[in-house]
């Protein structure tokens, strides 16, 4: 079982959620599970502002913040997890199954304090975009049972919010992160857009237009599972070496 400590340093993040009934239910599994830090990205405050009156769950929407984007969203943490279906879409993160990415998520919470978790959930209609899974470690998928001839089938963001809260919170088996601290979200972007800078001065994107993709950069930086020493150093790497390309 995760400690008060840690379930506190684990935040749910609904982007583009535009159904108060489902921000309620998300915030009930929450307020059931104990976890309280919801976060809401979304274009519609509409939808936060009618799910506020959600039974059960008043304790999690009071405290519940919005944000205009994914990046400010997730700036304070260093692991980011994006929840899929999976299917036919062409998988550009690690893909674990929902027990591993539990025992994954355990793992980097009893590595050390302070490190905070992101679970990312995306919109009713079509789940996370390719821009929004750019910001996070890895995905996580509920398998279920498929037919055959009939569309994949995929939980409404409530039961999907549920579930993978349930499987942190049950106990098991954990693998263990490494000794330092990874790098939060907010350097993981400093970083990326150091490199962008350093792209671009050095007229790398010219001759290799594709480089400048921000969300192909993103996901670039976060497979290098840099820890906070490490994303440290790069920065200053490329601050170094845009001072030499500017000087020049």
């Amino acid at each position: 079982m995760l400690t008060a400590e840690q379930l506190d340093r684990v935040c749910v993040v609904l982007v583009r959620a535009r159904n108060p009934n489902n921000i309620g239910a998300v915030a009930r599994a929450m307020y059931g599970f104990g976890f309280g830090d919801l976060r809401v990205v979304s274009e519609y405050p509409v939808a936060l502002e009618g799910a506020r009156s959600a039974v059960d769950a008043a304790e999690v929407l009071a405290s519940a913040r919005e944000f205009s984007g994914v990046a400010e969203a997730i700036a304070d943490c260093s692991l980011v997890i994006g929840t899929t279906a999976g299917g036919k879409r062409v998988q550009e993160h690690p893909l674990y199954s929902l027990a591993e990415g539990g025992g994954l998520v355990r793992g980097h919470l009893a590595s050390g304090e302070g490190s905070r978790v992101a679970l990312l959930f995306g919109s009713e209609k079509t789940g996370l975009s390719r821009e929004e899974l750019s910001y996070c470690s890895w995905t996580m998928t509920i398998p279920m049972f498929e037919r055959a001839g009939v569309r994949r089938p995929s939980m409404n963001i409530g039961q999907a919010a549920a579930v993978c809260l349930y499987e942190l919170v049950r106990g098991g088996d954990l693998s263990t992160g490494r000794a330092l601290p990874d790098a939060v979200a907010a350097d993981l972007d400093r970083l990326t857009g150091l490199l962008a800078e350093v792209l671009e001065e050095s007229e790398y994107a010219r001759r290799h237009p594709a480089s400048q993709d921000g969300a192909a950069l993103r996901r670039l930086v976060r497979r290098m599972q840099l820890n906070e020493v490490d994303a440290t150093m790069w920065m200053g790497i490329l601050r170094q070496a845009l001072w030499k390309i500017r000087e020049r």
